[in-house]
């Protein structure tokens, strides 16, 4: 297969080598329950997050730096991923998390195919979506929690291998914007669309612009702010990532959220900025 599934569209046959994203065959770093995503989403017992290996996005600020960068983690086949599935969702996750899926999209259908979890599926993407891929995927996918990183293209020409991130990444969140919403009364989400963003230092213009947009979408779209920034990934010759974020920016884009009446909105405590949220990657 000549591998198009993401924008760069690299043309690699991942059976005999590795493509753009540095990954070849199905490779994931960790599976577990994850109590750390957003309410309606681990819910009670966790989301049942599954960590693929590989991006090609390669942002350099990463905090899932040793899988981005395909430097650890299992290969394992489609029907390997088929059982952790049932595995997760025998244990009581409340949906299975596809983190990073976008690279593996022809093996997860595969997997799916196999075993289809009787849970929601969750596609936890970076955002760097083609239209074309994504309605492959929105035949299994319930959830869509997606970032939206940056709308200036100087700061992913900055930060990322890819300038051209708005490009894809704003009508890609319309697709997947465009979810039918289902919240069970007891807070549990089935069905629908989140947007995240993560406010980074001297980027709060740039997070205000992304609410801006985030504004135009339906209602029922759910916008979680972040201000877990924590320095990581190879960010040396990049002086303003090598702190946190201030009060002063945090609160400039909190009041673009009420300016633009945002309605269902996830807020993290600025003392969310710490490592103690990033796993363990010992599989």
């Amino acid at each position: 297969m000549n591998c198009s599934q993401c924008p760069v569209a690299c043309g690699a046959d991942r059976k005999t080598s590795v493509g753009a994203c540095g990954a070849g065959g199905i490779k994931i770093a960790k599976y577990y329950l994850h109590p750390y995503e957003e309410p309606p989403v681990s819910f009670k017992n966790g989301s049942g997050c599954i960590f693929f290996c590989g991006c090609s996005l390669k942002c350099v600020f990463c905090q899932n730096f040793e899988l981005s960068r395909n430097t650890r983690g299992k290969e394992i086949s489609a029907t390997e991923l088929a059982r952790i599935f049932k595995e997760l969702e025998d244990t009581g996750a409340e949906n299975i998390n596809l983190v990073n899926p976008t690279h593996y999209l022809s093996d997860i259908a595969e997997a799916v195919e196999i075993y289809r979890p009787k849970i929601p599926i969750v596609y936890n993407t970076h955002g760097y979506e083609t239209t074309e891929s994504l309605r492959v995927a929105d035949k299994f996918v319930d959830i869509w929690l997606t970032d939206l990183k940056f709308i200036d293209p100087l700061l992913s020409k900055r930060y990322t291998a890819r300038g051209d991130y708005s490009k894809y990444a704003l009508p890609a969140v319309e697709f997947m914007a465009g979810k039918k919403f289902e919240m069970r009364e007891d807070g549990k989400m089935l069905s629908g669309c989140i947007v995240r963003h993560l406010i980074l230092p001297l980027a709060a213009y740039d997070s205000v612009n992304v609410v801006k947009f985030v504004s135009t979408l339906p209602d029922s779209v759910y916008f979680s702010l972040m201000s877990q920034y924590t320095p990581f990934g190879e960010i040396e010759k990049y002086k303003e990532l090598q702190r946190k974020i201030t009060k002063r920016e945090y609160e400039k884009v909190l009041a673009a959220v009420r300016e633009y009446g945002l309605k269902n909105v996830f807020l993290q405590d600025t003392d969310s900025a710490s490592e103690v949220y990033i796993p363990n990657w010992d599989y």
